[in-house]
């Protein structure tokens, strides 16, 4: 369930709406391809009801939906029909978008032999379809691995210059750092926006620490406290997280403090501060969870 979004997105911005599994993406994300009627409220798309804005929306959902029992071409021929092309027409458009999503040499292999990033692409590639002005990308790199996933997101880069709206759904903290700016959605509530620089500043993220011992204890956590300045302790399934300003002074130190009150460290590791992150200090849990 949504409760009172409000949101405005600029033309030609790439924006991300990154949240956890039951967050209200999809419910957003439904409504704003005209799949499912908001109970209130107020949706335009360029001024117009969503409704009435489908022929500048493409819309790709998390499932795959291209048929496999087709070629490349022949799926997105399909859909130029359906967009109203001539037969002639059809075939040209599909060759020149299969070309644009670097797909022209697989143009007749049977989908069911294309690879994941390669069905990703195919099927971004029936959204850019001349006139779409808003592309719709729910959750795209589910089960791809990190090259089809960077492929993936080069294709959007490019089509960003079009000037075309991009909204990206998503749960993946990777895939959010490439969008101009990110909502961060929470319990059907948006809890932050800004870009990805903007969030991490704002909430005083420079790096962060996970760390695990043999075993978890109220009182590790009670000596990582004096660590964060303030901070918050985040408690992950195997350890803890933490923020710190100097990652090199601190270490050595809690190490140094965790052996002392016989705690053995089994992991350390230091990483710069993602969005996952800032979704942790703002709800207190994972977006994962």
């Amino acid at each position: 369930m949504l409760c009172g979004i409000d949101l405005s997105i600029k033309e030609g911005e790439f924006y991300c709406l990154m949240g956890p599994n039951g967050s209200g993406k999809t419910t957003l994300t439904s409504i704003l391809a005209s799949i499912r009627e908001k109970t209130s409220g107020t949706v335009e798309i360029f001024g117009r009801v969503p409704s009435r804005a489908r022929d500048i929306i493409g819309y790709m959902p998390q499932e795959n939906f291209c048929s496999a029992n087709l070629t490349g071409l022949e799926n997105l021929a399909y859909f130029a029909g359906l967009l109203g092309y001539s037969k002639p027409d059809s075939k040209k458009t599909a060759l020149d978008l299969l070309d644009k999503v670097g797909l022209g040499d697989d143009a007749n292999k049977m989908v069911a032999k294309y690879s994941g990033g390669m069905k990703k692409r195919l099927e971004l590639a029936t959204i850019l379809f001349s006139g779409m002005k808003v592309l719709i990308l729910d959750e795209p790199t589910t089960g791809l691995d990190p090259t089809a996933r960077r492929n993936f997101f080069d294709l959007i880069t490019r089509t960003k210059g079009e000037d075309i709206t991009i909204f990206l759904i998503t749960h993946i903290g990777s895939d959010a750092e490439e969008a101009d700016r990110i909502g961060l959605i929470d319990k059907g509530k948006i809890v932050a926006d800004g870009s990805p620089e903007e969030l991490k500043r704002n909430h005083n993220l420079k790096n962060a620490l996970t760390i695990e011992a043999q075993y978890k204890s109220d009182r590790i956590k009670q000596i990582l406290s004096g660590f964060t300045g303030g901070g918050e302790v985040i408690e992950t399934e195997i350890g803890y997280k933490l923020s710190s300003d100097d990652i090199t002074e601190d270490i050595p130190k809690i190490v140094r403090t965790l052996d002392h009150e016989g705690f053995t460290v089994t992991r350390l590791e230091s990483t710069t501060a993602t969005l996952d992150d800032v979704f942790f200090k703002l709800t207190g849990h994972s977006i994962k969870d």
